[in-house]
């Protein structure tokens, strides 16, 4: 018998391991079952014993999460706290108000707006009549939202999870549970002013966060829908067509093309005319080519696409951001609703060399470390939802804040910088023992007066503890109370990092943190 098998026998008592020990030889040498088949049965039972509870009767708990979830400890909240504050200081710069919707809608609001990526959503089990779903983005509960309250124009933020069904890999920030921060700008306007904003807050975020260099990339969905019909896809072919033109950035031009041609049933030739516009990048120059290409130009929809990219980079010149913006015919994004342009911002690596107009599709994939940031216009998404079919313009953008927090993370582990977990600006300490009431007097006297203090829980701790825990935690100020200091109505204030101490009258203490914690 096998060690593993002895294991479980002992896992088991009386009659139990008995036949249990009896049945693992009977198979082993009466049935000529393998040693291999044996520990397999058995490592089953070891898992049927763990569900059902150990020797004592008690459910025995798997402490994990669900996959494709995490936990975050302190200095991690500490970091995605300081990268949420860049992102809606941002949103906020740019005079959007924010929202919150639920975190479940009805099951038919979210059927139909996500193309292939639909079989990705959570469904609820039936909850009183209601079919319901976890939310998979907050775009179409934006688009309810505006349709159930009949708002024609608004310009939102909104941060909060969303849920997908997705193989998480976890290493790249991809998980099944995730924040997305979005802005949105809803409202009949003049072409591209603000889809030129939302391009402006994109580069505005990446480049307050210094993650590195970063490339966005930009299309219209106008421009594929034109460039499959001159290439000759059939119309009810577009949009799984684009789902796979989408999927360029993950998989080379090649397995591109054997799905469209093997598993959409696209001819070759087809394939191979769209593998010659996807391949090109470039910046408004491109746009005034294909509005010249022979066969682009037979497609009136193709040409209203293209005179709005050009006119999107001419507002992109005014807003200074061009220098990180190409116009890239692969770009495709495979959500349904997408109507107009879209957009897509991608890490590359330190160290790489500008995006050129005739540089072959894919040669950006070998240092593309992920897309960080996506979005784009959805004309037609709130007329879905509303009675009448009235549609209201929208734009908007959607940050990858898990990705960003992932890189983030990386930099602050790889660094030696100390990353605070808390705002504690002064501890309040005692010199001597008995000094309890003093100290709670002092602390109470500076959180009324908006200090972030605090003491230690203890009636007399000692002096030293006190100060090495303003040296682990990075609190800068000590605020020290002793029997002398009492009598001269003075407080000694100690700076942490250089040890410097001086007695600060207990009238000007207040001002004087205030002033210290100011300038820091």
């Amino acid at each position: 018998m096998t060690m593993l098998a002895l294991s479980c026998v002992r896992g088991c008592s009386g009659l139990v391991a008995f036949r249990t020990a009896w049945h693992l030889q009977h198979l082993h040498f009466v049935s000529g079952i393998t040693v291999a088949q044996i520990d397999e049965e058995v490592s089953k039972l070891l898992e049927l014993k763990a569900r059902l509870g150990g020797d004592d009767g008690k459910h025995q708990f798997v402490l994990k999460t669900p996959k494709g979830t995490r936990d975050y400890n302190p200095k991690q909240m500490a970091i995605r706290e300081k990268v949420f504050n860049t992102i809606t200081r941002c949103f906020k710069r740019h005079g959007a108000e924010t929202i919150d919707t639920p975190v479940f809608e009805l099951k038919e609001t979210l059927t139909g707006k996500y193309g292939e990526d639909s079989k990705l959503i959570y469904d609820l089990k039936d909850q009183g009549g209601e079919l319901l779903s976890l939310r998979y983005d907050l775009t179409v509960p934006f688009a309810r939202y505006l349709a159930m309250n009949k708002i024609t124009n608004i310009k939102r933020y909104h941060i909060a999870k969303v849920y997908r069904r997705d193989n998480p890999a976890m290493t790249r920030g991809r998980y099944r549970e995730f924040y997305q921060c979005d802005f949105d700008i809803a409202g009949q306007y003049d072409a591209m002013i603000p889809d030129a904003e939302c391009l402006k807050i994109v580069h505005e975020i990446l480049s307050e966060l210094e993650l590195g260099d970063f490339r966005i990339k930009v299309n219209d969905r106008r421009i594929l829908d034109g460039m499959f019909a001159v290439c000759g896809v059939p119309d009810d072919k577009f949009r799984t067509i684009c789902s796979t033109v989408d999927k360029l950035d993950k998989m080379p031009w090649e397995d591109v093309k054997k799905e469209m041609v093997n598993e959409k049933g696209l001819s070759e030739e087809a394939a191979d005319q769209i593998g010659e516009y996807v391949s090109l990048q470039g910046g408004m120059d491109l746009a005034e080519r294909l509005l010249l290409d022979p066969r682009m130009s037979q497609s009136k929809q193709a040409c209203t696409g293209l005179s709005d990219i050009k006119l999107l980079f001419s507002y992109l010149q005014l807003f200074q951001v061009t220098d990180r913006v190409v116009f890239d015919l692969s770009l495709a994004r495979g959500l349904d609703y997408y109507t107009g342009v879209i957009y897509e911002a991608v890490l590359t690596q330190a160290g790489v060399a500008p995006v050129s107009s005739d540089a072959p599709n894919g040669a950006e994939e070998s240092v593309s470390v992920g897309s960080v940031a996506g979005g784009g216009r959805y004309d037609g998404l709130v007329g879905m939802f509303d009675p009448k079919g009235r549609k209201v313009p929208c734009v908007g953008v959607s940050i990858g804040i898990e990705r960003i927090f992932s890189i983030m993370e990386q930099k602050a582990e790889a660094s030696a910088e100390k990353v605070r977990t808390t705002e504690v600006q002064v501890l309040v300490a005692s010199a001597q023992k008995n000094l309890l009431e003093e100290r709670l007097r002092l602390v109470t006297e500076l959180w009324n007066a908006g200090i972030k203090a605090e003491v230690m829980y203890k009636k007399n701790p000692k002096l030293l503890s006190q100060l090495q825990l303003c040296e682990e935690t990075g609190i800068p100020l000590v605020a020290i109370l002793g029997e002398q200091e009492l009598k001269d109505g003075v407080v000694k204030l100690r700076v942490v990092a250089t040890r410097e101490e001086v007695d600060i009258s207990r009238s000007d203490l207040i001002g004087e943190i205030k002033r210290r914690t100011s300038e820091a």
